[in-house]
């Protein structure tokens, strides 16, 4: 696919690896973003590519395409729900993540 950046580049990865999850939340600013619009995320960010895995690479849009949430409170709530989509499609490759979710350890 023909991204805006090379996301392993500077802008992709800002200075290092970053992959899923980290590159999503990059894009926010905690302080000034919230109530965050979900819809206005994917027309700002929504062709940005998002490594997932050393061999994957997927648009923003595509892992937003099963958000349910439409405005996000806080950041905890973004990243609770982007996480749950993350994981629910395939998206989290994240080793032990399991033990965080619904409360088993």
């Amino acid at each position: 696919m023909d991204w805006p950046h090379d996301p392993d580049g500077e802008q992709g990865s800002e200075g290092g690896r970053k992959y899923g999850h980290a590159v999503l939340a990059k894009k926010i600013d905690e302080e000034e973003d919230f109530p965050l619009s979900a819809t206005e995320y994917v027309e700002q960010y929504g062709d940005h590519p998002v490594r997932i895995d050393f061999e994957t690479v997927v648009s923003v849009e595509e892992i937003f395409e099963s958000v349910e949430t439409e405005e996000f409170d806080d950041f905890v709530e973004f990243h609770q729900e982007l996480g749950r989509v993350m994981r629910e499609n395939g998206y989290w490759f994240y080793e032990g993540a399991a033990q965080f979710v619904g409360g088993d350890a």
